[in-house]
This record gives C-alpha cells, sequence and structure tokens, in this order.
C-alpha cells in the first residue's frame, strides 16, 4: 500500500488537504492531511466517503451516444474515436453554417481544479464561441458587491480567527459548509470567543452559537445599516480610521442611517428592537471582531446592497485594521496565478456573453446565430440553474447538439447526444486554491479512472486537437501548464517555487498587515462613484422590492434554499450511503404553517408556484419561522417525488452582479397527488 497527498475538489471554501492510502491501483481510504494548518487532519463527513464516490457502481466508463429521445436517457456504448471524431465533424459544420458563436462551452467546479475546468473553458476562447459567465448562479452578487466596496482583493485571514473575541455567521451554516473553520472557532471559544450566528433558520451552527438572530430573508442590509445608525448615535465609531482608510461615510451617516433606527430596523427585520441594540453593543465593544459572510444572503433581488452593508461594519469600528478583525467573503481568486494559461490561451479578448443563470434564456431564444452546440462539464444544469423548466425545455431541442462530460448520468446527461465518461478529482493531477483560506496545493493522481473515463484536461486536449488549435495549453502536459501559471504570476503567487509546489505541501499565500482596498479611491467606499456611473446605488440602503411584493401577495410563502449536510449538491448524487444519511428530498414547514394545510411530518407534499412544481417529503419543524418553506440541497428527479426545486426560481438577476435570485421565490405547499402527471416529471 502507498499512500498519495492529494487534494479535496469539491466545490467547498476548505480544500481539504488529503492522504490517500492505494493499492494495486484501488483507492482504499481517504482521510485528513495532519500536515496542513487549516485543515488540520480531518476530512468532512462527505469528502470522508470519496472511496464509495470514486466506486460508485453507477459511475459511467465508455462513451454514450444517444439512441432515444431527448430525456430519455437511452444510449449505446461507443469508442472515445469515434464520438471524439463525430463531435468535432459537428462542430466544425455548426463554425462553417453559423460562425463560432453558435458552440457554448460550460465549464463550473464540480469536481476540479485550475487545469481540469480551465482548460475546457480555454477550448472554447481559442474557437471564438460565445463565453459563459460561470457563477452567477452562485456568487457573481456577492463579488461584484465586495468588489464595489473593497475592490478585488481577499478578506480577513480566517487563522486570524486566534486573535478575535466575537465572531459574527452572517448568513453561512460554517458547521454544513465551512466546517474547517467552525473546528477553529470551537477552539478559540474555550479561550472566550463569543459566537453570533445571523440567518433566518435555525441551522446546525445556529444550535451551536451563543445568540441566534432569526433575521427575516432579505433584511440583512437593513440590519447592517441598523446597527450602524446606534454605533453612530452612540459615539462607537472609530472616526481616525473612516477620515484615514474609507470613504462616504458622512454622507451615508446624514443621508441613509437616520431612517434605521432600531424601532423600523425590529419591524423589517422581525427582530427585537432590543436585539438590534445589544447586536451594535456587542459588536461595539468588541477589539477585534470577525464576519464570516456567506453568499446566501446575496441569492435574491436586493443581495448586493446586504453584502455591501454588511462588508463595511468592520470599518465603522477600525475592525479592518486589527488582527482578527475585519469580514471574509473569499480568498482564493486573488493569489496572483496566471490562470489564463489554461482559461484563455488564444481567441478573441470579448466574444458574446452568456449568463450562467439564464441558460434556459439564451438556448431558447438567442439568434444570431442562435445556440446551436452545447457541451457541459463539472456541472449538472438541468438541476442547479434557476428557471429549470426552460432550461430542460432547451436541453430538449432536437436541434441543439448537446455533449456532456459527467461521471454519472445527470438529469443533464439524459438530454445529450453524447455522454463522455468523466474522471474524479482523486483520478487526476491538478492545482487547486481555496477560496475559504489562503493556500494553494498541487494534487498527485491517487489511481486510475475506471473504464474508459477521462479527465477534462485529457477531454480539451483531444478535442483541440480534431478543431485545429495548437497553442501551448492543448499539447503541453500538466507539468509544464504548472510552469507557466507561476511563470507569469503576480502578487503573492509570484514567490512559490515549483519543486515545493509539486511536492504537494500546503503552500500559505496569506497577505500580512491591516486589510488593504483595491477600489478606485483605494479605501473602503461606502459610497461608491463606479456605481453612481452605472445608475447603480451608490450607498447601501433598503427598500421594499415592487417584484418579491407582488409575489408575496399571490403566494403565502417564501422559499429558503441552503445545502443539505450530506448532500449539499448533486456532485454527491452517487454515494448510495450520503444519500441514505440525508433522507430523503425535503419541505421544511413550521408546526403552524403545517396545521394550517392540514399536513403532517413524512407526507409526500407538492411545492409549486406558476413556474412549477415539485414533489418532496415534509418534515414539520420549529427551526423553520412560519412564512418560510426551506427546502434544503440541490436534487435531482431521481430522488424527489418529482421535479427538482430550481423548477419553481425565476432567471431574474440580483442588484449587482446579474446574480441569481432563488431566494426571492414565493409558493404554496400542498399535499400530493396519489398519481404524478408526466409533465410534472419532465420539468415542463
Amino acid at each position: 500500500m502507498v499512500t498519495i497527498r492529494s487534494v479535496c475538489a469539491h466545490d467547498c471554501p476548505d480544500q481539504c488537504s488529503l492522504r490517500v492510502d492505494v493499492e494495486n491501483d484501488r483507492i482504499l481510504r481517504v482521510r485528513g492531511d495532519p500536515d496542513h494548518p487549516f485543515t488540520a487532519g480531518f476530512a468532512c463527513g462527505k469528502t470522508h466517503h470519496d472511496t464509495e464516490l470514486v466506486q460508485s457502481p453507477e459511475r459511467l466508463t465508455t462513451p454514450l451516444r444517444r439512441t432515444g429521445p431527448k430525456g430519455a436517457g437511452s444510449f449505446t456504448p461507443v469508442g472515445w474515436d469515434e464520438a471524439l471524431d463525430a463531435i468535432a465533424a459537428r462542430w466544425r459544420a455548426i463554425i462553417d453554417e453559423s460562425g463560432p458563436l453558435a458552440l457554448l462551452g460550460y465549464a463550473y467546479s464540480a469536481h476540479g481544479g485550475l487545469m481540469n475546468r480551465g482548460l475546457v473553458n480555454g477550448l472554447f476562447h481559442a474557437l471564438g464561441a460565445s463565453r459563459l459567465e460561470a457563477g452567477t448562479v452562485c456568487d457573481s452578487c456577492a463579488a461584484a458587491a465586495w468588489h464595489a466596496t473593497l475592490g478585488p482583493v481577499g478578506g480577513a485571514d480566517p487563522e486570524s480567527i486566534v486573535h478575535s473575541d466575537l465572531l459574527v455567521s452572517w448568513g453561512s451554516d460554517l458547521v454544513t459548509t465551512n466546517v474547517h473553520f467552525w473546528a477553529k472557532i470551537a477552539e478559540e471559544r474555550r479561550r472566550g470567543l463569543r459566537v453570533v450566528v445571523i440567518e433566518p433558520r435555525r441551522s446546525r451552527t445556529a444550535k451551536l452559537a451563543d445568540w441566534h438572530l432569526p433575521i427575516r430573508i432579505g433584511t440583512d442590509a437593513a440590519l447592517a445599516l441598523g446597527v450602524m445608525h446606534v454605533l453612530a448615535r452612540d459615539g462607537r465609531c472609530d472616526r481616525r480610521y473612516l477620515a484615514r482608510r474609507t470613504l462616504g461615510f458622512e454622507r451615508l451617516e446624514a443621508e441613509i442611517l437616520p431612517r434605521f433606527e432600531p424601532r423600523r430596523v425590529a419591524a423589517i427585520t422581525g427582530l427585537a428592537a432590543a436585539d438590534v441594540e445589544r447586536l451594535a453593543m456587542l459588536y461595539g465593544d468588541a477589539r477585534a471582531p470577525f464576519i464570516r459572510l456567506g453568499t446566501g444572503m446575496t441569492r435574491l433581488a436586493q443581495g448586493g446592497q446586504a453584502l455591501r452593508a454588511v462588508a463595511l461594519l468592520p470599518g465603522v469600528t477600525g475592525a479592518y485594521a486589527r488582527p482578527g478583525g475585519g469580514a471574509l467573503l473569499f480568498t482564493g481568486d486573488f493569489l496572483g496565478l496566471d490562470t489564463g494559461v489554461v482559461n484563455a490561451p488564444s481567441g478573441p479578448r470579448d466574444a458574446r456573453r452568456i449568463n450562467h443563470s439564464q441558460l434556459g434564456r439564451a438556448l431558447l431564444e438567442l439568434r444570431e446565430p442562435p445556440i446551436r452546440a452545447l457541451f457541459v462539464a463539472a456541472n449538472n444544469p438541468a438541476v442547479t440553474c434557476p428557471d429549470a423548466g426552460r432550461v430542460r425545455e432547451a436541453l430538449g431541442r432536437e436541434d441543439l447538439f448537446t455533449v456532456v462530460h459527467d461521471p454519472f448520468l445527470s438529469g443533464t446527461a439524459r438530454y445529450a447526444d453524447y455522454v463522455l465518461p468523466a474522471a474524479l478529482y482523486l483520478e487526476t493531477e491538478d492545482l487547486y486554491r481555496s477560496y475559504g483560506s489562503y493556500y494553494v496545493q498541487y494534487g498527485a493522481r491517487a489511481a486510475p479512472p475506471p473504464g474508459e473515463a477521462r479527465s477534462n484536461f485529457w477531454v480539451a486536449q483531444a478535442l483541440a486537437a480534431r478543431m485545429g488549435l495548437d497553442d501551448p495549453a492543448f499539447r503541453s502536459p500538466e507539468r509544464e501548464i504548472l510552469r507557466a501559471m507561476l511563470r507569469g504570476a503576480a502578487g503573492a503567487a509570484a514567490a512559490i517555487d515549483e519543486d515545493t509546489l509539486r511536492s504537494g505541501r500546503p503552500i500559505r499565500l496569506a497577505p500580512a498587515g491591516e486589510q488593504s482596498f483595491l477600489t478606485p479611491s483605494g479605501k473602503l467606499e461606502f459610497y461608491s462613484q463606479s456605481l453612481a456611473d452605472a445608475g447603480l446605488p451608490p450607498m447601501p440602503d433598503w427598500q421594499p422590492d415592487p417584484e418579491e411584493t407582488r409575489e408575496a401577495s399571490r403566494w403565502p410563502l417564501r422559499l429558503l434554499t441552503g445545502p443539505g449536510f450530506f448532500q449539499p449538491h448533486s456532485v454527491y448524487a452517487g454515494v448510495a450511503s450520503l444519500r441514505a444519511r440525508e433522507g430523503p428530498p425535503v419541505c421544511v414547514l413550521h408546526p403552524t404553517e403545517a396545521r394550517a394545510r392540514d399536513l403532517r411530518d413524512g407526507q409526500r407534499v407538492r411545492a409549486a408556484n406558476a413556474r412549477g412544481a415539485v414533489g418532496l417529503v415534509l418534515q414539520v419543524s420549529e427551526d423553520v419561522p412560519p412564512g418560510i418553506a426551506y427546502v434544503p440541497g440541490q436534487r435531482g428527479d431521481g430522488e424527489t417525488v418529482f421535479g427538482t426545486v430550481n423548477l419553481l426560481c425565476a432567471d431574474r438577476y440580483s442588484d449587482l452582479g446579474e446574480g441569481a435570485t432563488y431566494q426571492s421565490t414565493w409558493l404554496e405547499v400542498s399535499a400530493a397527488a396519489p398519481t404524478t402527471p408526466a409533465a410534472l416529471v419532465d420539468g415542463r
């Protein structure tokens, strides 16, 4: 038996360093690496089961060609050469007839590092195809708000929590989604760290906190502004820091904060006015308060305003200047690696851009030219995209040539003309960067993939060769690509030694000193001129959203989604033991809401609105407040009673970053009919 150092590639901020025990090319055990300072020798309850993921009997092991109607999942095995030759021939014909913009490549972050994810996108960049604005379903609103406030910089170092005396988890269930940071927090609590959780439901993290504030969905900006109001009123602002390192607080204080006195904030947020006062007192008294921001609060109509307001709080008290103080959203996008080597090896500087959140609309409505070919890797848009019914309608187009590269026959793959079997991260080598801590790490291949499964990197190079692309990225091995990414690195990454990196040991790239700002002014911007120039509110505010108000008058319950503990997204659907531990896909209602509808715990229910319906199992719990239907995880049709939750969600944009607005969804829940119409199963 040998032990190989690797890195978890699942879409998670922690990026666990792993030790993988292998015998005769078979993975026997996946465990945490004790040499990593942050992930500290343990893997989460999901990654710990990745031996089962790799060895799942549901894995695809040979390329498949469609033989039946789209969506039916009827395929026949073919060889790689036959599949790749057919794909390249079809793409060349489409380019000859309609130009390269008729192609769309789509790779996100399900199970790959920077090379395996990046080179697929680089293939379509080099071809001059339409470009997917990836991430709008997840974090583009949060990122845009952060950039408008602090600029493109990483936030507070999570390892600085050793200096903090207050941790505010704002919109983030850390026990579920950031467990290694929670382990650090738990250790510091023994030394006196206080923990406040602000989120609508009583999550696993909220149950462990010193204080939980069950805020109404979509009112985070009002609460943050209310805290600022009290801090300013009571003389708790750090005026020297505000004058030295920020821009526009005086305008916010004069024009916005007077409207957010505690009684009004209480009416907006559903919290008590006394709790608004208490939160401000706790925050103002803290020497080094640390705010851990979640992206969930931004997945709604006014999400950008919410994150801007919360991210500004450390500026009011000067916490951004102190070790252990400040706020953290992301770290990894700002480390300085030259990812353009794989993401954009050649091709036009710009091309038609397609928003990830409006994939269905684009596939159905774009003209001059229409999208005629789609390639999907490392994602499952039939389940994860908003307005999933429209996405499925688009995927059902007989004239849309679709190729899906996936380890499993996902909901999206069932619509493909060709399905290519994908390797998982333990079966590839790659470079990884965490987005929840300041580490980069190289992960070696632990074992070969099963059957004929191949990595994204291999497939991108094989297709590039058939399409006549000869950029170095499409003909160089991973070692040379890594060297090129380091050669063009800037900032902290420029100091990385290649041999040290290739050893597989984690490399820390945390910034030193107080929080830096890369806004146009070089300061923390309470007032953003760039937002004003774009016709957007230059200062954070909270106002009721007219469209949300209309939806709320029509439907009685507001949707709240979040990651399931054992099934946070569909990547883990291939692990039978994790599916069993998570249980059936559920809709959670407060007892008063269940009684009002004469529904009982464990009953099959139908959650529906004008866009669609999903069949789930009812769970009755006081962990969810009245007025909310909570649906954890993004589970596919094979697990739910029927459908998937994103059939209910519109593809409307958030206020900043053109992000998804999952939480701006209203619905009703009723008993499910004994039989289910086929149209609902199909999501149309």
